[in-house]
């Protein structure tokens, strides 16, 4: 069965290679594979009886995510499996565990949501669940809505008892299953009170002390975790809170939710714990299993690129080192920026947020960059809900607010501000959205080193995509004249082409492309192939991206793209290994290099060619690195050069 669906998942990821337009890989901006998700709540279980953890990754944008562990039982790797989930309604399953609870030996899905407590059968085995709702299995229980569930035996009977969180008043009570070890049932006259976390109780099981029962370690709406400890036995329970376990942890995050397992294979239990921004934290337990130690693991979740809420990618060569950096507003005004570590080809991303510190306005901030003065120094300006502009001065050593500069600037709500030579003269006008869904058009007046910004009534016509517009510009057309994209509160995006002086919308180019709410687009050539890629900010704080996969033109949009190497690689996706080949000409000398790099840019393995043929070319990789050490799965970039000069780039998918 599993190599059937490994089948399956070949030809579709080929698929996608191959056949679309448009690649999402949001890898560019989680290296980690996990999304990030708000108010995130990760619970584990072996889903494909591989003997390793997986995940199930609850939330409230939809129903939980199914995160496969492609790794081992020892060396966890992450990513989006299938969607078993689906049909599985959000009001049903903000979060859910897995559990045998009928005994039939597989998991089947216990979820807590806006319905309150619900059971989804699984109905097909082990290797492949499929969940099917058995209604009014809980009836009679007042857990309320969106309840948090966890199972296991808490009074040594054979049987699964079942800890519910309460959402409104922060109660953690045991429902003792007065049924059998195949049929479970839960009464409100066999409960076990726990006690009360204050709001919103997410509540995990775990024997975190090694003494053969079962504790409790709740998360909820403020900082940090409340631990109830087991000091009676497997048999008769008694719960008290132990302070000291988990001091310190989880103190700079809100709404906590803790998912407590061995994932790493050491005999010992992990932390793992969404929050209400969306990142998943990891503490590895370095301790005894009786004695818990922590130690903050950055890697395994690490990378996910989140700021907090309402991001609005803007990208610009801020450090001048010859390619993309990022920056970004956010829901509470401060500004994001992200330094790009990696390269033109395959950016990776740090966070320093210090030469921005000074920026800090009104909610729903958005920012531009630009160099107004010519000076080599990018200036910023910023919109947020209060609709105006602000404009901040670039000194070299940090920004200044220039007061006077654009405050005649009022768009009526929420500003989306974007710096671009529109009209073509060398100076940089400004394209802006606002609340109402409406484009406005400043143009420069002035000169390149003098701006003076005019508004322009009517610029875009009768545009109007609804509520929050947020614009972005750049020829994704490739007619040699710039074109709008548009993002709008519902997610959707809108390609309006200038043609003549008229804007006319064009369904095509961004066709099948939608975001979150909120959704705010920037075009850019993240990968420096010749064409404009796609990212989108979301109002939960990530980032999307979307590469261009249409073909590039020559200067002459009718003559096709000639490529005189066709590099490429076949198979592709591949699992253990792939033939990298390119056809040689009379111009290649003496020497040649493959280089392999991953999604952070980084160099990975490299070959040299030194008797080159005048017809194909060919170097196997085999998946490893220059150590001989197999890397991840996950997308890479080969690069062609020849006598030290890049020739051409393309990239191949790694499956194992």
């Amino acid at each position: 069965m599993k190599k059937i669906i490994i089948l399956i998942l070949l030809l579709l990821v080929e698929s996608i290679l191959f056949s679309q337009p448009w690649l999402q890989n949001d890898a560019v901006f989680n290296s980690s594979g996990v999304p990030s998700l708000p108010f995130s709540q990760p619970r584990f279980a072996d889903l494909d009886a591989e003997g390793d953890q997986d995940m199930i990754l609850g939330n409230i944008n939809d129903a939980p995510v199914y995160i496969e562990n492609l790794g081992t039982p020892t060396n966890p790797a992450f990513a989006p499996g299938f969607e078993i989930f689906t049909g599985i309604s959000q009001l049903d399953a903000e979060m859910g565990v897995c559990a045998d609870l009928d005994n039939d030996g597989d998991l089947d899905f216990i979820t807590g949501g806006y319905t309150g407590l619900n059971f989804f059968e699984n109905i097909a085995n082990m290797y492949f669940p499929v969940f099917q709702k058995v209604n009014d299995f809980f009836y009679g229980l007042n857990a309320g809505q969106n309840p948090v569930p966890d199972l296991a035996d808490v009074d040594d009977d054979n049987d699964l008892d079942m800890v519910v969180g309460l959402s409104e008043d922060g109660g953690v009570k045991i429902y003792i299953n007065i049924g059998t070890v195949t049929v479970a049932q839960f009464s409100e006259s066999d409960v076990v009170y726990i006690g009360d976390v204050g709001l919103y109780a997410y509540p995990n099981f775990c024997d975190l002390d090694a003494d053969g029962d079962q504790d409790i370690v709740v998360g909820r709406d403020i900082h940090g975790f409340v631990y109830y400890q087991n000091n009676g036995t497997p048999q008769s329970g008694m719960w008290e809170v132990n302070e000291s376990v988990f001091t310190g942890i989880g103190n700079d995050t809100y709404w906590n939710s803790p998912g407590l397992t061995d994932i790493n294979g050491d005999g010992t239990i992990d932390l793992i714990f969404g929050t209400a921004a969306g990142p998943l934290h990891y503490y590895e337990n370095n301790g005894t299993p009786t004695l818990p130690s922590w130690l903050v693991n950055t890697t395994l979740f690490g990378g996910v690129l989140d700021v907090g809420g309402a991001s609005n990618p803007f990208f610009y060569d801020f450090d001048g080192d010859g390619d993309f950096d990022m920056v970004s507003g956010s829901q509470l005004g401060d500004i994001k920026y992200f330094e790009n570590i990696g390269t033109a080809y395959a950016p990776a991303w740090e966070e320093d947020n210090a030469y921005f510190a000074s920026i800090d306005h009104s909610i729903y901030s958005a920012i531009t960059l630009g160099d107004v003065y010519n000076n080599g120094l990018p200036d910023a300006i910023v919109g947020d809900l209060s609709g105006h502009f602000y404009f901040h001065r670039n000194t070299g050593f940090g920004y200044v607010f220039e007061s006077d500069v654009l405050s005649f600037v009022s768009l009526g709500g929420w500003s989306a501000p974007r710096l671009v030579d529109m009209d073509n003269d060398n100076d940089l006008d400004i394209v802006a959205g606002n609340e109402n869904g409406n484009l406005f058009y400043f143009e420069n007046q002035g000169t390149p080193s003098t701006p003076d910004w005019v508004e322009v009534a009517g610029y875009f016509g009768s545009i109007d995509v609804g509520t929050d517009c947020a614009p972005t510009v750049g020829d994704l057309s490739m007619n040699s004249s710039l074109d709008i994209v548009t993002g709008d509160i519902s997610g959707e995006l809108q390609f309006f082409e200038n043609i003549e002086g008229n804007w006319t919308e064009n369904h095509y180019f961004v066709s099948g492309i939608s975001g979150g709410q909120n959704t705010t687009p920037a075009l850019v050539d993240m990968d420096n192939d010749g064409d404009i890629d796609l990212a989108l900010g979301n109002y939960d704080g990530t980032f999307n991206y979307y590469e261009n996969q249409h073909i590039v033109v020559s200067a002459d949009p009718e003559e096709p793209y000639i490529n005189p190497y066709e590099l490429h690689n076949f198979p592709n996706p591949f699992r253990q290994s792939t033939t990298i080949s390119y056809y040689g000409t009379t111009n290649l000398h003496e020497f040649s290099q493959i280089n392999i790099y991953n999604i952070k840019g980084q160099l990975v393995r490299k070959f040299k060619i030194q008797n080159l043929k005048l017809k194909i070319n060919e170097v196997v990789w085999d998946g490893k690195d220059e150590a001989g050490k197999e890397v991840k799965p996950g997308i890479y970039f080969y690069k062609l050069s020849i006598n030290g000069k890049t020739e051409a780039l393309e990239k191949c998918l790694l499956v194992r």
